[in-house]
């Protein structure tokens, strides 16, 4: 008997069948297990990744379907970023092992969920561990706008992560025990610091750890809004934030090592910087026009000293009119009377004097440049409200600031407007040669509903929608830009805000406008530590400080500043407000110059090693400078150190930021260390090195050992080289 044929209705049904098995495994990925619980008007998802991944979502409700995964924010990588410039996993294939045991019990390989089917408690077991019981989380207030989790803990443990917030001056404890992490009003934030403005920025990435037992997990919130985190109890940890669900991941494994692995593989690897990158960069706020930057970089040919290159600020546009509808802030044009000739300056001074440019751009678009009307006609500026055609009007009215003038703030949360403002602004910019790119202000630092509640309309939604994924978009719109022009250059952007992700765009950070203070330093330290667990490798401060609120000597300030920015920041940028032309931040002008030029030169020695744990940080994740307990996790002497860190995992430096300090006390941990500048070997079991040194033959420098058998690839350094180039 022959087969009957389908007809015209049973083909199409068949075809149609056959076409979602073909598509299905990229949408739905059937292979990841997902499970749903519901309980007293709330649900649970549940959704097995990997064996010590899990993707978990809580709300109101029946809930979504089952058969579809948990929906991500950008700040989790997807199929968009996956070009081959970023790294990081999108195609997740579930647990090598998995059993729904009945009664709210699931098991990976390595996870045990204990799921209280009456409240939806989560409880997570470690089986990797003797079944160790790492927390138990159960949803808080659902039903409210401003929802939550609360999660047991035990008194032992410590916190790292969760991004950057200055907390106390002086200090460098990087645990985050104890204290309460959130804020401001959306979530990011500039706020006064010590006599400075510093930045707040979450990335709700959360390690809990207690190294001596290797009890740790980590917890990714997978949430753009604003965040408040509380740790203040012995017994239990909570956080809150605006949302209609609650979604998070958890992460299990051995070590802080592998937890932070596997945060890196949902936000992505960071891009490797241009390798001039990794030199001194000279800025102020700000150099007037070319003259004033080429006297400041003659001094430091004079002088001997290598550097890659100078950051402009917003001078290079024309400038601002405070209060104005004339301000020249947002045209993203050189203002050719004093910065005349841009692509042949920019030439020049890349060819003769191995120099690169970076250039200041920010949001905000004065009233009266063209360049307002022509966003306004297309729709790309933030409106007064959602659903309203007119932009938002900012004045000082709804800011109570206008320093920098008034008008509009492009739209970046447009993905079409980003495009625009790359293909038409920026990009005639890297046609000329710019390496580098200072998103300022990206807070946003002032915005409709700052003073105005419930205004401002962006395409991603309200301000709460926007707020903190703002900045994001914005860094990603310039890496989409490089790709869609087939820019050989590797793009850099230098932020103050930002997000979980924006590192795989090759995004670094620094800390805002601090003041020129050692115990600012201090606690910019500590912030660099959270930053590393946070999954931002480069990260640095104005060097010398922002604003010149002093508590001590100035020139004793700067060479203990300018020392620990050359070991550590990248890229290492001294920077000050200096609209008097009356201060000096080029490190051949303030500051101590032999110890300057000595701390300038041992960078640049140390650029082949940094430059390959940059590598490694795109290929494998790994971080650039982590802190001790990273690598030291059973160690209880560094559980909370944060004034010494380690570059890579070969070197370790400790920092100073201390008015009249000569030497200090150096921990080393066991094993064997080789003391950089003496090369005396000390055998360690975990000790305390007294009286170290800060000044050898009268120049300032910081502690420095090399972990025995360690291969440090250096630069040859001498009084002919002038970048990192090797020029």
């Amino acid at each position: 008997m022959g087969m009957r044929q389908p007809n015209r209705k049973q083909y199409f049904l068949l075809i149609y069948i056959i076409s979602l098995i073909l598509i299905l495994p990229s949408v739905i990925r059937a292979d990841v297990n997902r499970l749903k619980y519901r309980a007293e008007g709330n649900y649970l998802v549940v959704e097995a990744l990997d064996d010590d991944l899990i993707h978990l979502e809580y709300g109101r409700g029946s809930g979504p379907r089952t058969d579809r995964p948990i929906k991500t924010t950008d700040m989790v990588c997807n199929r968009d970023d996956n070009v081959p410039s970023v790294v990081c996993k999108t195609d997740f294939s579930g647990p090598t092992e998995f059993s729904d045991k009945g009664s709210g019990v699931i098991e990976t390989r390595d996870i045990r969920l204990e799921i209280n089917t009456g409240n939806l408690f989560v409880t997570i077991i470690d089986k990797t561990k003797n079944n160790l019981q790492l927390t138990t989380i159960r949803p808080l207030n659902l039903h409210q706008d401003f929802k939550g989790l609360i999660a047991t803990r035990t008194e032992e443990l410590d916190v790292y992560g969760l991004g950057q917030q200055f907390v106390e001056p002086g200090k460098t404890d990087i645990d985050w025990d104890g204290r309460v992490r959130e804020g401001g009003d959306f979530g990011n934030v500039m706020t006064g610091f010590n006599g400075g403005a510093n930045a707040n920025t979450q990335v709700p990435i959360m390690y809990e750890v207690n190294g001596a037992t290797f009890e740790n997990y980590a917890m990714f919130l997978d949430n753009k809004y604003k965040h408040r985190w509380d740790f203040t109890s012995t017994s239990q940890w909570k956080v809150e934030m605006f949302g209609d669900e609650i979604r998070f991941y958890i992460m299990a494994g051995p070590d802080l090592q592998d937890l932070r692995k596997d945060y890196m593989e949902l936000v992505g690897h960071p891009l490797v910087p241009p390798k001039k990158m990794f030199g001194l960069w000279v800025s102020e706020y700000g150099y007037d026009d070319w003259n004033e930057l080429e006297d400041k970089l003659d001094t430091l040919r004079e002088k001997k000293f290598p550097v890659d290159g100078f950051v402009l600020d917003l001078q290079w546009f024309g400038g601002i009119d405070n209060c104005s509808d004339n301000t020249r802030m947002g045209s993203l044009t050189w203002d050719t009377e004093n910065f005349p000739n841009p692509p042949q300056k920019v030439s020049d001074l890349k060819s003769n004097h191995g120099i690169g440019i970076m250039l200041i751009e920010e949001a905000y678009v004065g009233k009266n440049l063209p360049e307002y009307t022509d966003l306004r006609n297309r729709g790309y500026l933030v409106k007064e409200r959602i659903g309203s055609d007119e932009p938002f009007y900012l004045t000082g009215a709804c800011t109570h600031n206008c320093w920098w003038g008034k008008g509009g703030m492009i739209d970046y949360t447009n993905d079409d407007c980003g495009n625009y403002w790359h293909d038409t602004k920026r990009q005639s910019l890297i046609n000329v040669g710019v390496i580098g790119h200072w998103t300022d202000l990206g807070e946003p630092e002032l915005y409709p509903a700052l003073h105005c509640p419930d205004t401002g309309g962006y395409a991603e939604g309200t301000e709460g929608d926007a707020h903190n994924i703002f900045n994001f978009k914005w860094i990603r719109g310039i890496h989409r830009g490089y790709l869609r022009h087939g820019v050989q250059q590797r793009p850099f952007i230098m932020s103050r805000s930002g997000a979980a992700g924006i590192q795989r765009f090759g995004a670094a950070m620094w800390s805002g406008d601090i003041a020129s203070r050692l115990s600012s330093l201090a606690a910019h330290a500590a912030n660099q530590m959270h930053m590393s667990f946070s999954g931002i490798d480069y990260y640095g401060a104005d060097i010398g400080g922002f604003h010149r609120n002093l508590e001590g000597d100035l020139n004793e300030m700067y060479t203990q500043w300018y020392g620990y920015g050359m070991m550590f920041d990248i890229p290492g940028r001294p920077h000050v407000e200096n609209l008097c032309n009356c201060k000096e931040t080029a490190p051949d002008r303030i500051g101590d110059l032999t110890s300057n030029l000595e701390n300038t030169r041992l960078r640049y020695q140390l650029i082949p090693y940094v430059y390959s744990l940059a590598h490694r940080a795109y290929l494998f994740g790994e971080p650039v400078m982590p802190p001790l307990v990273f690598h030291y996790q059973i160690d209880d002497n560094v559980r909370n150190m944060g004034h010494e860190k380690m570059i890579g995992r070969d070197l370790l430096a400790a920092i100073v930021a201390q008015h009249g300090e000569t030497e200090r006390d150096v921990y080393l941990p066991a094993g064997t260390w080789i003391d950089w500048h003496t090369n005396q070997r000390i055998n360690s079991g975990g000790i305390w090195k007294a009286n170290v040194p800060e000044y050898r033959n009268g120049r300032f420098t910081l502690p420095l050992y090399a972990r025995e058998g360690a291969i440090i690839p250096l630069m040859y350094v001498d009084d002919k080289t002038i970048n990192a180039m090797g020029k």
